[in-house]
C-alpha cells in the first residue's frame, strides 16, 4: 500500500495542471456551456504552502486557478452570452455561496441555522488580512457581517492569543482565506473561530486543534495533511479524540494513497469531486470523482497504521479508509475565494480538499451541535446518513489492487465515501 500521495510536494517540486472540462453535466440543455470556445482550457498551481516551508512540517492541500475558464465562467458565458476573461480578480470566477447550497440541498438550511455555532479553521502561520479579506468576500456575497467587533470572527494563535500570534506566510494565507470564504459560504450565520499554528508540524497543528475544542468549537476543519507515520496512533490520542466534536480533515490532493491526519480514526476524512451543473437530474447538479492525473486528485486508500472504527464496515482494508464523504475540490470546477495578501488583491478560484473540509464543517454546522460523548465521523454511516446523501458513482483517483479503495461505485467506496451531502440529515447523531 502506498503511503506517500504527497510525495510530490514533500520532495519539494511544483506542480501545475492543464485539464479539459469534460465532466458529466456539461453539454446539453439550458445550463451547458455551449457559448463558451471549444479550446478554453483551465490551468492551475499549487499554491505555496502545498510545499511544507520545513523538514518534517505538512502541506496544505489547495490549488489557484491561473488561467483559461473554469466550469462557473463557461456555464456563466452560456447564460449571459459574455466570455469572462480567464483571470479577472475584479469579480468572482469560481462558485459562489448560492451554488454551493443549491448543490448540496443547503439552501433552507443556510437562511435559518447556524446561529450560536462557532466553526474552528486550523492552519499554520498568520494571515494578517484575515479578517478584512473575510468582510470583502462576505460583503459581496450579501452575508452577515461576520467581524472581529461584532464578536463572529476571532483569529488566535495555538495558545489561544488574539495578540501573540505566528509569523505571517502568504501562501498559508491563501490557504486560510480559501477556509473562512467556504466555512462562510455554507453557515453564513455560524461564528467563525481562526486558529493559527506557530507551524505546519503536527506537533503545532494538533495543540491549535486542541486549542480549538477548548475555546468551545464544535466543529473544527483541517485542510492539511502528509506521509502517513508509526505516531499517528499516538497523534490520534493527543490531538484528535474530541468526542462532541465534529472535526473534519481534508483527504489530499496527491491521487489515491492515504494520508494523515485524514486517516485518524477520530476525524471525518473528506474526498474531493468534479461538481457540475445538469439539465438531466432533479437535482440540477453532478459529481464525478476528481483526478486531474496519477499524481493530482483526491486521496483515498487504507491507513497503514490506524485502526478501522467501529462503525465502517468495508471489507477490502482492514484498518481504517479514507474517505468518509466528499464535497467539490476538483480546481476546473472551484470555488470563488478572495485573498489579498502577498497577491494582488482580488477574487481567485481554488480548489484540492482544502476546499472539501471546511464545506463539511460547515454541513455539521448546520446540522447542530453534536451529542456529548458522539463521534461525528459515525453520523454518515448510519442508515439514515447514508440513504441522505448523494452517492458519487463515476471516476477513480488512480489504480488500486482493491477496487472501490480508488473507483467510484454505488453506495461506499474510498474516494468520495457515502457521498456528498443531500442536506444536512447525514450530519446529525
Amino acid at each position: 500500500m502506498r503511503t506517500t500521495p504527497t510525495r510530490r510536494r514533500r520532495l519539494g517540486t511544483t506542480f501545475a495542471a492543464t485539464a479539459a472540462l469534460a465532466f458529466a453535466g456539461f453539454g446539453a440543455a439550458a445550463h451547458a456551456d455551449a457559448a463558451a470556445p471549444s479550446s478554453a482550457r483551465t490551468t492551475w498551481t499549487a499554491t505555496p504552502c502545498a510545499i511544507p516551508k520545513h523538514k518534517g512540517e505538512l502541506a496544505c492541500d489547495s490549488f489557484r486557478v491561473t488561467g483559461g475558464l473554469t466550469a462557473f465562467q463557461k456555464q456563466r458565458a452560456a447564460r449571459t452570452g459574455v466570455t469572462p476573461k480567464a483571470a479577472d480578480a475584479a469579480t468572482p470566477s469560481g462558485y459562489g455561496p448560492s451554488d454551493l447550497r443549491s448543490a448540496y440541498g443547503l439552501t433552507s438550511a443556510a437562511s435559518a441555522k447556524g446561529a450560536g455555532e462557532t466553526i474552528a479553521i486550523v492552519d499554520a502561520y498568520d494571515d494578517p488580512n484575515a479578517a478584512a479579506d473575510l468582510a470583502q468576500y462576505r460583503s459581496y456575497y450579501g452575508l452577515p457581517a461576520c467581524t472581529t467587533s461584532n464578536g463572529c470572527f476571532k483569529k488566535v494563535g495555538q495558545t489561544g492569543s488574539t495578540t501573540s500570534l505566528p509569523s505571517a506566510d502568504s501562501g498559508w494565507a491563501e490557504e486560510e482565506s480559501l477556509d473562512l470564504d467556504m466555512a462562510s459560504a455554507i453557515c453564513p450565520n455560524c461564528s467563525i473561530l481562526l486558529v493559527e499554528a506557530k507551524s505546519a508540524t503536527m506537533a503545532n497543528l494538533g495543540t491549535a486543534v486542541n486549542e480549538a475544542a477548548t475555546l468551545g468549537a464544535k466543529y473544527i476543519s483541517n485542510s492539511y495533511g502528509g506521509s502517513e507515520s508509526s505516531s499517528d496512533t499516538s497523534y490520534d490520542s493527543s490531538y484528535f479524540n474530541h468526542p462532541g466534536v465534529a472535526i473534519t480533515v481534508s483527504a489530499g490532493d496527491g491521487g489515491y494513497g492515504a494520508e494523515y491526519p485524514a486517516a485518524s480514526k477520530y476525524v471525518t476524512a473528506v474526498g474531493g469531486t468534479a461538481l457540475s451543473t445538469s439539465s438531466t437530474t432533479t437535482r440540477g447538479w453532478t459529481e464525478t470523482v476528481w483526478k486531474t492525473s496519477s499524481t493530482e486528485g483526491t486521496g483515498s486508500g487504507c491507513s497503514a497504521y490506524d485502526a478501522k472504527p467501529t462503525w465502517q464496515t468495508d471489507t477490502g482494508c482492514s484498518r481504517r479508509t479514507v474517505s468518509d464523504v466528499a464535497a467539490v475540490a476538483d480546481p476546473a470546477t472551484g470555488v470563488s475565494v478572495y485573498d489579498s495578501y502577498g497577491v494582488t488583491a482580488g477574487w481567485y478560484t481554488f480548489g484540492g480538499t482544502s476546499a472539501s473540509s471546511p464545506i463539511i464543517a460547515g454541513v455539521y454546522a448546520l446540522a447542530g451541535t453534536p451529542s456529548s460523548g458522539s463521534y461525528p465521523a459515525k453520523f454518515p454511516y448510519t442508515a439514515a446518513g447514508t440513504s441522505a446523501l448523494n452517492d458519487v458513482t463515476s471516476g477513480n483517483n488512480g489504480t488500486c489492487a482493491t477496487s472501490y479503495l480508488c473507483t467510484a461505485r454505488s453506495g461506499y467506496d474510498g474516494p468520495t465515501g457515502w457521498g456528498t451531502p443531500q442536506g444536512t440529515s447525514a450530519f446529525t447523531g
